[in-house]
């Protein structure tokens, strides 16, 4: 027996490879360097990898191959985009993260112990977020590029776990932080059981576990279509719930709000991103011949996705859980881009994603600066009278509201048109609808939070905003200009994802 040497291309595997040593780097200063030193040399090794990555991907951005892994890999245009996306949101979350009021003074200390009193008293900070950041970071590049079923469901765990531990190292509310942490675990775990489900039937049906290789099954019909049909189903339940479309969204709202708020924001951010690149990926390719076995059903969840997500939000006290609905709902927004199953429906739905990441980081950098004595205030109530107390905190805050209600001048609006056009010209007219109605009531909820920060009175309940520190600050203001720019001139990066967004087949 022969054996044959994997053949890699490093070039085009540069960006993960760089985050994935940063990762390791990262391990070994948690093992070998003193806890005094450790978060500034965190801090420098992840945004030294994110950066390198980024500069690895631009000089590869024309690259077109799928043969950088032996084919379990696809380096086109809407490859290179999603991974550009993931990684500016990937720096940007970079900087809330390095505001270490955010994270528990010991992880593995019991809510309440005497050991969690010692290492508050003691002003400790866990630094372990800044490896796992980056390793789902690289599980992220991965995820939207893998065109075999194996390699995806290994990207789908690589950027996962990570997050199942994050989430549970909020300072405070511990309990309410570790309770989110478990149930994202649990129903993660059931979800990916869901996925392999849906490989093992794919490959059943096609023999192949190849995007390609399913594709081509599908276009010969040689295959049993009941494995098909229900390969389909349970793989579309795995991508589902990374993106919190109902019914697989019942995590989000638990998880967004006990998780570390600056978590919260790169998991909202970044997570859908990655995951509505593979969807896009697996519909467009592998699925995009077999449309009217998947398309009725998407777009019934399409439809009760965006409906339920903005009347939901309507009832929400907590801006942190609000935020969680609102996501829901972006999601069947996103969704219409899918099922458009055209050119149009990929570059609105990159150009959305891009606009809609940037912005949601921005808004939950806005929410870690609204405290009091005991930290982070969530309860909107207490948001009341927030923009005479603090002008600018509140006009920023209402910028990213408006841009998620889709306001005219706002990335938002030209992300919603866009999908929407997609979706009309798709002949999806009943998704259109849904979406026009949804986006009318999610307009409500925000303006209610404008209204609540500027026209009513402040209350006098020891609510203040904090003085951001000099990264997170950069954080807010990048989202911020972004999301004008793109709302005001929109038209340069329409115009490169045009031009540049393809799928290898």
């Amino acid at each position: 027996m022969v054996f044959n040497a994997p053949v890699l291309n490093y070039a085009h595997l540069a960006p993960i490879l760089i985050i994935l040593g940063g990762a390791v780097i990262g391990v070994l200063i948690e093992a070998f360097i003193s806890r005094a030193a450790r978060h500034n040399a965190q801090l420098f090794v992840s945004l030294l990898s994110l950066v390198a990555a980024f500069a690895a991907l631009m000089t590869n951005r024309k690259a077109a191959s799928v043969d950088a892994a032996m084919q379990s890999v696809a380096f086109d245009g809407a490859a290179f985009i999603i991974q550009a996306t993931v990684l500016v949101i990937a720096i940007l979350a970079t900087f809330l993260i390095a505001d270490q009021e955010n994270f528990t003074a010991l992880a593995a200390a019991i809510p309440g112990s005497q050991e969690e009193r010692e290492s508050l008293q003691k002003d400790l900070r866990v630094t372990e977020v800044y490896p796992l950041t980056l390793f789902a970071v690289a599980g992220m590049l991965l995820f939207p590029i893998a065109t075999d079923l194996i390699t995806l469901f290994v990207a789908l765990e690589v950027l996962s776990l990570p997050l199942y531990l994050m989430a549970g190292l909020s300072r405070r509310r511990r309990l309410m932080s570790q309770e989110a942490a478990l149930k994202y675990f649990l129903l993660g775990a059931f979800s990916s059981a869901f996925f392999l489900f849906g490989v093992a039937y794919l490959y059943g049906y096609s023999g192949s576990i190849t995007l390609s290789g399913i594709q081509q099954s599908v276009v010969g019909g040689s295959g049993n279509d009941i494995f098909l049909l229900l390969g389909i189903a349970f793989l579309s339940v795995g991508l589902l719930f990374k993106v919190g479309a109902v019914p697989f969204h019942a995590w989000s709202p638990d998880v967004y709000q006990g998780a570390p708020t600056a978590i919260t924001g790169f998991m909202a951010a970044a997570t859908k991103v990655a995951a509505f690149g593979a969807i896009l990926r697996i519909y467009y390719v592998a699925f995009a011949n077999a449309e009217w076995q998947w398309r009725p059903a998407l777009v019934i969840i399409a439809i009760v996705t965006m409906t339920f997500g903005s009347v939901v939000a309507i009832t929400q006290r907590d801006v942190k859980r609000m935020l969680a609905y609102s996501s829901i709902a972006h999601a069947g927004f996103l969704l219409a881009g899918v099922i458009a199953l055209s050119k149009s429906g990929l570059d609105s739905s990159l150009f959305y994603l891009f606009a809609y990441g940037i912005a949601t980081l921005g808004a939950f950098a806005v929410v870690t600066l609204v405290r009091d004595a005991a930290g982070e205030v969530a309860d909107l109530n207490r948001w009341s009278g927030l923009g005479k107390r603090s002008p600018l905190t509140a006009a920023v805050f209402a910028l990213f509201l408006l841009t998620f209600a889709g306001i005219p001048l706002t990335s938002g609006f030209i992300g919603k048109f866009s999908i929407f056009s997609a979706a009309y010209q798709s002949g999806s007219t009943a998704v259109l609808i849904a979406g026009v109605l949804s986006s009318a009531i999610a307009a409500f909820f925000y303006i209610r939070v404008i209204v609540l920060m500027f026209f009513k009175d402040p209350v006098e309940d020891g609510t203040s905003v904090v003085l951001p520190s000099a990264l997170t600050a950069i954080s807010i203001a990048i989202a911020a200009v972004v999301t004008i720019v793109l709302g005001v001139f929109p038209a340069p990066l329409l115009n490169f994802i045009e031009t540049t967004a393809f799928f290898i087949r």
